[in-house]
């Protein structure tokens, strides 16, 4: 699986094009849903430049563990959390959990591959990104 520098944004766009292929199959829907919400831009790519990287997700993913096309969400969670590893911003996770959902949603079905990348994706950078139980946080200043 080829990496990319971490919260750059070719991992970014990494996470979302995962959420295209969560089902098996990317639908024109969720193509004109990544036009019209202009994704790539938001990502800082060009359309182009987030083609490249889906397309090179999709042969990691043939390489890495080769898939049966018939059967959806077989894409490993252990694989999916070594790529969401790559993103620990605390914004960008949240604006990728945002976008991931948008791509989800836009044919108004949730296939159980997508249903597994977005809760793997949500429970992930939780964990990472949340402090340890018992710890205290900050309180707010008084004015």
């Amino acid at each position: 699986m080829r990496s990319y520098p971490a919260n750059s944004p070719e991992a970014a766009a990494r996470i979302v094009a995962l959420a295209l292929v969560a089902d098996g199959h990317v639908s024109l829907i969720e193509i004109d849903t990544l036009q019209r919400q202009d994704i790539a831009q938001r990502l800082g790519l060009s359309a182009e430049a987030f083609r490249d990287v889906l397309h090179g997700l999709c042969e990691d993913l043939l390489v890495q563990s080769p898939m049966i096309w018939n059967d959806p969400a077989r894409i490993a969670p252990r694989l999916i959390g070594d790529l969401l590893d790559e993103v620990d911003d605390p914004g960008l996770c949240t604006e990728l959990i945002h976008l991931c959902r948008t791509v989800i949603e836009a044919d108004a079905h949730v296939a159980d591959g997508e249903a597994l990348m977005l809760s793997t994706a949500f429970v992930h950078w939780h964990r990472r990104l949340s402090p340890p139980a018992g710890a205290s946080r900050p309180s707010p200043r008084a004015a």
